[in-house]
């Protein structure tokens, strides 16, 4: 019996290995999950639209910086929200950054997440109006939000207007519309005008179409924020995916051809519409497809991370292309 107990375990080992080890290391190094399950929560209780990991041109430094999401509400609302996976207890140190401090005494400096919102809202704005959307004055607003559930904050971040914390956003939920109104309305207390629905349709064509980081969806329903770098695999297949560039293409879709692809034996079905620049999105009937190598891979840079990760093409559901 014992003997059938260890089997079971070590078989089931395996499996999981098998099943989620890009996902595993995944959850160790790279957060950018949290954004999509903040998003999702969003839209489900608040409506509208959450646009999840811009990268908005700044003209002072010339660089790109990064804007976690913004809500453009059924309400005419818009918001930049800037989400921080913090855990442990957070304090404001002497510099104004934000010092986490684990269990185990280790120290965590972050800068200032509330300074980061207002460059955020700062530069979203500037874009905005290049674009020909000008919002009046002192509409668009920021919150901070601390979704993880073990991030315990000083009583100077917790009263802080600007931040929510997990307290707050734990206690959101599909039929408690009030506070979530609360602090959205809070946020637009002393906005001055109302935007038409010119202006809410423009912002959403503007928002849909900015610059944004990669975004790799995997089996396991997990998303990553990033930049892809290159399929790596047999030579045959690197054949017909040379061409797949981002300039020509704005969306993979992975597919097994067969069922028993932990056999070894299989081949996938690499799906792909090609980048329409005269019209937004591409219909299913669009799609184009090639068949390619089980083995084959997929280089994928995380944001804010300095390696890159190889992902079996059996993990992945779909990767869309930034412009």
């Amino acid at each position: 019996m014992w003997v059938e107990v260890v089997c079971g375990l070590v078989i089931y080992k395996l499996f999981r290995l098998w099943v989620a080890g890009e996902d595993d290391e995944l959850d160790d190094k790279y957060e950018s999950n949290v954004h999509f399950v903040v998003a999702e929560k969003i839209e489900k209780i608040y409506g509208g639209k959450v646009y999840v990991g811009l990268r908005i041109p700044d003209d002072d430094n010339g660089e790109r910086r990064n804007v976690d999401m913004v809500l453009v509400s059924k309400g005419k609302e818009v918001m930049v929200m800037t989400v921080k996976n913090l855990h442990g207890f957070v304090e404001v140190g002497d510099d104004r950054s934000w010092i986490c401090r684990s269990k185990d005494g280790s120290r965590e400096r972050h800068p200032d997440p509330v300074m980061e919102m207002r460059q955020q809202v700062s530069t979203l704005e500037s874009y905005l109006e290049k674009r020909g959307a000008v919002l009046p004055s002192g509409y668009l607003k920021g919150r901070v939000v601390l979704p993880n559930p073990s991030c315990k904050t000083s009583q100077s971040i917790s009263v802080h207007p600007e931040v929510i914390g997990f307290d707050k956003w734990n206690e959101l939920r599909p039929d408690f519309r009030a506070g979530f109104s609360n602090w959205v309305k809070d946020a637009f207390r002393g906005s001055k005008g109302d935007l038409q629905n010119e202006t809410i349709q423009k912002l959403h064509f503007i928002l849909g179409t900015a610059p944004m980081w990669d975004r790799l969806e995997l089996r396991s329903g997990r998303h990553v924020l990033g930049e892809f770098i290159e399929f790596k695999g047999k030579s045959a297949d690197m054949q017909k995916l040379r061409n797949l560039k981002r300039s020509k293409v704005n969306r993979f879709i992975i597919q097994k051809s067969t069922v028993f692809g932990f056999l070894g034996g299989s081949e996938h079905v690499v799906q792909y519409s090609l980048r329409d620049y005269r019209s937004e999105g591409s219909s299913a009937s669009e799609l184009k497809e090639i068949t390619v190598h089980n083995k084959t891979e997929l280089i994928f840079q995380p944001m804010n991370s300095k390696k890159s990760m190889k992902f079996k093409l059996s993990k992945i559901s779909s990767l869309i292309l930034s412009a």
